[in-house]
């Protein structure tokens, strides 16, 4: 999974980047101090390995991971070359979902472009650019199926024609395209094009270490994000990336011990891989033993030959079974051999589906 992470110039993308993967992407108090994007693995949080590990004496865990990648800071007229221009926008073509960073906190000493905090005002502006650059590639890709159409009149191709007019209408009112349909034909003729506004979003709103600390229920900032969210099915969490830059310095106890200080239940990060995994609606699933207890993050809804897949290509076209205990099971009894005396241990085919936390031994024949 690989999340881009874009926001304005100085709204707190370099240093939330900073914090969640402990990199060295500079975040100086100027535009475009970020100007190559910047690639960071982190670690999903999941307590449940440690646990595996225990009871399965593994030497080992390899927890699931999630790439972030911060992007350069955009800026009105992107779409034509302004600030960083297209450079920013063929960056996120590249990434599964957008994580939107919106400024939420007041600080006369770090410069906002437009001279002032307006989260209302700076998510138009970006998803303006990003709908202005999608028109542009929509525009191009009719002119291309016109040509066909006159070429050689085919019914699949009108239609397709038709399609991408209705998508060129709905772009031109200020819609972005992951909103345009249900129906599964449309959205994977829409995947093709591999369109900026096609992709889920996250908006993470970034306050400062007071504001995360208290109620935010009433705060007419975070307030007029969940309002635009909600139009666009995105999710939003809050964040202060003061507050992350600190914990990414701690240890594991010290970071519990820090949360727990400043009445927090989790981290930003923890909030955001959480959003992230509902936005893509991805699931985990796990391979455990004496060598190493693994996560494996896979598409909810996947079948086990797919998820053997994910292991290694080999595992799904010799795909035999699966033998699948619930992690549940394995916590409450104890151990895999008292899971399978209680006949919780399951052998399954083809057509079963992978659940969340499923413990799964691939059985193939290559």
């Amino acid at each position: 999974m690989k999340l881009g992470i874009v926001g304005l110039p100085n709204v707190g993308k370099s240093t939330l980047f900073n914090a969640l993967t402990k990199g060295k992407a500079p975040s100086e108090n100027y535009p475009f101090c970020t100007i190559d994007p910047n690639i960071g693995t982190v670690i999903v949080p999941d307590e449940r390995l440690k646990v595996l590990q225990s009871i399965y004496k593994s030497k080992e865990i390899t927890p699931a991971v999630v790439d972030f990648v911060d992007i350069a800071g955009l800026v009105k007229g992107a779409s034509k070359g302004e600030g960083l221009g297209n450079k920013f926008l063929s960056h996120i073509r590249e990434v599964d979902a957008i994580v939107h960073i919106v400024r939420c906190f007041e600080n006369p000493d770090i410069i906002h472009v437009d001279g002032n905090v307006n989260p209302e005002r700076d998510i138009d502006t970006i998803n303006t650019e990003l709908i202005l650059s999608d028109i542009e590639t929509l525009q191009k890709r009719i002119e291309k199926q016109e040509k066909e159409l006159r070429a050689a009149s085919d019914k699949k191709v009108k239609d397709r024609v038709e399609l991408l007019n209705r998508l060129l209408k709905h772009l031109s009112d200020g819609k972005m395209a992951n909103r345009f349909t249900d129906d599964e034909d449309e959205k994977n003729i829409i995947g093709e094009l591999f369109l900026l506004t096609a992709k889920p979003v996250i908006y993470v709103g970034n306050f400062s270490e007071e504001d995360i600390t208290m109620d935010l229920s009433g705060n007419h900032f975070l307030n007029k994000i969940r309002e635009i969210a909600e139009k666009e099915n995105a999710e939003v969490i809050t964040v202060s990336a003061g507050i992350e830059a600190e914990l990414a310095q701690l240890n594991e106890e010290e970071r519990v011990e820090f949360l727990n200080d400043m009445g927090l239940k989790e981290s930003g990060l923890d909030k955001l891989i959480r959003a992230s995994y509902k936005l893509l609606g991805l699931i985990s699933f796990y391979t455990a033993g004496e060598k190493e207890s693994r996560a494996w993050t896979i598409v909810k809804g996947s079948k086990a030959p797919q998820a053997a897949g994910k292991i290694h290509t080999d595992f799904e076209k010799g795909f035999i079974r699966a033998e699948v205990v619930s992690y549940n099971d394995i916590v409450s009894l104890g151990s895999p051999v008292a899971a399978k005396e209680a006949g919780r241990v399951r052998l399954e085919g083809k057509e079963n589906v992978v659940q969340d936390d499923d413990i799964i031994i691939f059985r193939f024949n290559v």
